[in-house]
């Protein structure tokens, strides 16, 4: 069969629409909780099939810009698609769906058990609908909407169940969001008033025309506010505070995906609006850092959910790595590593979720005896585990092998200390993820400091009954529901499928980076025969 190269513009927009239509529609069920869950499935698989559909289009006919309602560029609102952004997309619409089936079979609720779930669903739409929007934007204030719709939907699945340690963290994250999105603000007001245009196209032609130092402050301003959400350092410290507390589906699509979000927009930045890398050095010592000081973060926790939380942002160094490199190896290493850290990150802490289930606790000192208690969990924990620590031959050891050959690549001193660092950084996380599981599963529980005060089965009943059960309820401690087991396994088939199929992903990823480098694709593309004489119209 035959695609339509036209069938794209049909397409670009159902990733964004599709999921607002079934919010407002689940909103309107909200006394209907099977309704609400089939509905929200039914338009999560359809984003997936919409964007599987995405990527092979952009992939055959290269970048496709839509414009909405009617309006031409730069003066309308510009949807992109582009292989960078379509294969966002569809490893995003994988884990928010297995996340969603993931929560249904934990059994969500938004209040006492006699009140029906008739928040947690839309909201989640409502974030699906934002990350959409984020990877789609062809231009700065779209891109910020996408942010704001993801900022107002977390807060509230950050928030769910309304505890005090959740609001508590939800403020904090809050807090930080709009201090981001102000200096967001202020970025966009920067550019505007540089160039005269949000059109992102638009404006890299016209930051030709604008002095060195002009452009290097915009690009600061917005670097600030992409690093905020993507938890880069010195500006991650909110990150393992806000996503332990919230419950096991919510940390796992925030930690998996949400950050990512911010690692894109940094790369769309860098590559399109300001590829010139007056920045490159702070960005290669702030992605050092970042692998440093998260991972010695990560050594010194003994709950797994903060654990994790600090391998996030210590990952998050390797991605800021490759981007900094502002070379083709570098960007495409950069670009499977992004995809392959949202699949582990947010299996492992699904499975944290599932350890919680078995065991009634995620903290190191009350765990032990998890492999005899349960082998299935152990594999489900030990095959991501792995893969986040790169060991051969798995998507994490391809991917850190991609971006340390394209370091070594540069004949830089700094390139060569991320080298260093990005193998210490390796080997530590190897070190955690053991350390987690030789105090987790390995040893007795008899021997964990606070053995007695978890509560363990002896064995795991897989029990698709436990559906309904809530969050905190504790009555089902040593049973895990098939309906959170089984995403959880799917996840973990698609993150082994990135080592089976790496050739073919790499592939993507060299193409995507490729399109990068020369930008005037994405111009062409966007602004038409218009991109010419742009830049000779920039304000001076």
């Amino acid at each position: 069969m035959t695609l339509s190269p036209h069938l794209v513009t049909t397409l670009a927009p159902l990733p964004v629409l599709v999921p607002m239509l079934a919010a407002a529609a689940t909103l309107v069920l909200g006394r209907r909780p099977r309704a609400q869950r089939v509905i929200t499935l039914t338009a999560l698989i359809a984003v997936l099939v919409v964007s599987a559909l995405l990527l092979l289009l952009a992939d055959r006919d290269g970048t496709t810009a839509i414009q909405v309602g009617g309006w031409d560029s730069p003066i309308g609102i510009t949807l992109v698609v582009d292989r960078l952004s379509a294969m966002m997309l569809v490893v995003s619409s994988i884990v928010l769906l297995a996340v969603m089936a993931y929560a249904v079979g934990q059994g969500i609720r938004d209040g006492s058990e006699d009140q029906p779930v008739s928040i947690f669903l839309p909201t989640y739409l409502a974030l699906t609908a934002g990350v959409s929007n984020a990877f789609l934007a062809g231009d700065l204030f779209n891109l910020y909407v996408g942010f704001e719709v993801l900022l107002a939907a977390s807060f509230v699945l950050l928030t769910l169940g309304a505890s005090a340690e959740r609001v508590r963290a939800g403020v904090s994250y809050v807090m930080v969001s709009m201090v981001s999105s102000l200096i967001f603000l202020a970025g966009i007001a920067f550019a505007y008033a540089a160039t005269g245009t949000l059109n992102l196209a638009d404006m890299a032609t016209r930051l030709d025309g604008i002095p060195s130092g002009t452009r290097t402050a915009i690009f600061g301003v917005l670097l600030v506010a992409f690093g905020i959400k993507a938890a880069v350092f010195p500006l991650s410290t909110w990150l393992p505070d806000s996503y332990p507390t919230a419950p096991a589906p919510v940390t796992a699509v925030f930690a998996g995906l949400l950050t990512k979000v911010g690692v894109y927009a940094i790369i769309r930045a860098h590559t399109l609006l300001f590829p010139e890398g007056e920045l490159d050095n702070v960005l290669m010592v702030c992605g050092l850092l970042t692998m440093l000081v998260g991972i010695l973060g990560a050594i010194a926790q003994s709950d797994i959910k903060r654990l994790l939380s600090f391998t996030l942002v210590s990952h998050i160094g390797y991605m800021v790595f490759g981007i900094a490199l502002s070379t083709q190896s570098g960007l495409s290493g950069a670009i499977y590593y992004v995809a392959h850290h949202i699949l582990v990150q947010t299996t492992l802490f699904l499975v944290v979720g599932l350890i919680e289930r078995q065991a009634g606790s995620s903290s190191l000192r009350r765990l032990g005896g998890l492999a005899a208690a349960s082998p299935v969990l152990a594999i489900v924990f030990l095959v991501p585990a792995l893969n986040l620590g790169g060991i051969p031959p798995f998507s994490g050891f391809i991917g850190k092998v991609a971006l340390l050959q394209a370091g070594s690549a540069d004949a830089g001193v700094l390139a060569w200390i991320l080298v260093g660092g990005g193998t210490l950084t390796s080997l530590l996380t190897l070190y955690v993820v053991a350390r987690v599981w030789t105090k987790a599963f390995w040893r007795a529980r008899a021997d964990a400091p606070e053995g007695d005060l978890a509560d363990v089965s002896p064995s795991a009943l897989i029990d698709e009954s436990e559906a309904d059960i809530a969050f905190d309820d504790r009555a089902d401690v040593g049973r895990i529901p098939a309906m959170m087991l089984i995403p959880t396994v799917a996840l973990v088939g698609v993150g082994l499928a990135m080592t089976v199929f790496a050739g073919q992903i790499i592939s993507i990823s060299d193409r995507a980076a490729a399109d990068l480098q020369d930008r005037s694709i994405y111009i062409t593309a966007v602004l038409g025969d218009q991109s010419g004489t742009e830049a000779k119209e920039a304000p001076r």
